[in-house]
């Protein structure tokens, strides 16, 4: 008895095991970052940084220097040359609204991308100003006419966004221009990782210290294939540019001097402050 007792054990932790391990057999976190006024790309292994020849997703490789992850400041992980983002992916921020047939797209800029720890503008005539927190798809390879199944192919990894949204201009202008894409409004990182089991991540904000969304990216309404696939019948996706894949729950206000935190399983902390 005590025998199929430690087997059952075993069984059930392997079982979880397997159903959170990542997509690939090894996982791999990427980097951009600052360092005496150089900008470069970088892997990250255990505290050091070894710095690549360009971004991961457009082949970079080792050019054998190496610099401690600690003397580095770091930047947006990804230069996209498009910005996309999906609303209402969750049940929790949809609420009654009827359930679309295919991922709602919206777009963001990529001028509005600012890295860990920069300020978020509160622009002047911004009344209600509101985080989101984001998975946030990176591409790989491009892609046009894929399928739902090839599109894990043309994902490099995943980072952490905030979809900042100020609701006031929200709901005054004819499309989300100010409100979602004014500078500072996509934070973006710490770090693109590569090998997650993208389609079960905790992704949670804090604000001023206190958590205000928590939720599995299990619970998309889209998952990210299919949101990667239905983007790519229209518009092609290109290497770096990236996709902020929907936020869950409620939001709030925020007002200068505060500070949000964004963290997605497996990447990291994202981190900002508002500032006028």
């Amino acid at each position: 008895m005590k025998i199929n007792k430690t087997n059952q054990l075993i069984l059930i932790f392997l079982s979880s095991l397997f159903m959170n391990q990542s997509l690939n057999a090894e996982i791999n976190k990427y980097i951009r970052y600052s360092h005496n006024n150089d900008i470069n790309y970088g892997i990250v292994s255990n505290d050091m940084v070894l710095e690549l020849t360009k971004a991961p997703y457009l082949g970079g490789i080792q050019t054998g220097k190496k610099i401690q992850l600690n003397n580095v400041q770091l930047l947006a992980p990804a230069e996209p040359s498009k910005v996309l983002a999906v609303g209402f992916n969750y049940h929790s921020h949809r609420g009654d609204l009827e359930l679309p047939s295919h991922p709602p797209i919206f777009l963001k800029l990529p001028s509005s991308i600012i890295g860990p720890n920069e300020n978020i503008i509160y622009h002047s005539g911004i009344t209600d100003l509101h985080y989101e927190a984001e998975l946030v798809a990176v591409i790989g390879k491009r892609a046009s006419k894929i399928s739902k199944e090839e599109a894990s192919d043309y994902i490099f990894g995943v980072t952490a966004g905030n979809d900042v949204s100020a609701r006031n201009w929200q709901a005054e202008d004819l499309q989300w221009f100010r409100g979602k894409a004014s500078d500072t409004f996509s934070p973006l990182g710490p770090m693109i990782v590569s090998g997650l089991n993208y389609k079960d991540l905790l992704v949670e904000s804090k604000l001023n210290g206190k958590t205000m969304q928590s939720q599995r990216t299990k619970d998309h309404i889209h998952d990210i294939d299919a949101i990667v696939s239905h983007i790519s019948q229209t518009v092609t996706l290109e290497p770096g540019d990236v996709i902020y894949t929907g936020t869950p729950g409620t939001t709030s206000s925020m007002v200068p001097g505060d500070i949000i935190e964004i963290t997605v399983e497996g990447v990291g902390i994202l981190k900002n402050t508002i500032s006028k």
